[in-house]
């Protein structure tokens, strides 16, 4: 029996190429990473990365598009499937923590240092923009634009922070295993939607 292993395709290999790099730019940040380390775990010569990508800013900020558009394309179909406004608030985090619990890497890739790159980090300024964007229309209504869009800002950063908590706590020794994602995702959701309903609610322009 032949052992050849299978040449990837270039849609595979290009695919393969972006979760290495994912993984190392989270790990490492942009500024450390190197299109040679890259190369190297991916199983690739330099020249091969190239052909499929420019530069390592033009890899960074595809990685950064890809990961916030399948952020907030499951963020908008679960909003869109709920059945009321409350039910909206709650779908709609557990799909952000879902990616927090299943892609680690791609929350990091989002949310982990910044690099000093004006125009990297302005793309990930964007991307937090998006979600508060999508976050918006589930704001109670009777409250002018600038002040629905501030408390949408607000309600990003709680999720951050709760988010960025939660990974501290299971990487910290001791630790319990890791638990079942969508009943994990769900868990968080529901006690952030819980503090985000009841603070909305009681909004008054």
């Amino acid at each position: 029996m032949s052992t050849t292993a299978r040449r990837l395709s270039a849609d595979e290999r290009r695919r393969q190429l972006f979760d290495v790099a994912l993984q190392l730019f989270a790990e490492r940040g942009f500024e450390a990473a190197t299109m040679d380390e890259i190369a190297e775990r991916a199983g690739v010569t330099k020249p091969l990365l190239y052909q499929h990508f420019s530069s390592k800013r033009a890899l960074y900020l595809e990685l950064v598009d890809s990961v916030a558009e399948e952020l907030l394309g499951s963020i908008g179909q679960a909003t869109a499937a709920a059945a009321g406004p409350r039910e909206q608030v709650e779908d709609g985090f557990a799909a952000y923590f879902r990616m927090v619990v299943t892609h680690e890497t791609a929350f990091r890739l989002l949310y982990g240092s910044r690099p000093a790159d004006d125009e990297l980090g302005v793309a990930l300024r964007r991307v937090e923009d998006a979600i508060a964007v999508a976050i918006d229309p589930l704001i109670a209504a009777g409250l002018d634009d600038e002040h629905r869009r501030f408390l949408a800002y607000a309600v990003v950063g709680m999720a951050e922070g709760a988010s960025r908590h939660w990974i501290e706590t299971r990487a910290a020794p001791g630790a319990a295993p890791a638990p079942d994602a969508d009943a994990e995702a769900q868990r968080l959701a529901r006690r952030l939607a819980d503090l985000a309903w009841a603070g909305l609610r009681a909004v008054h322009a």
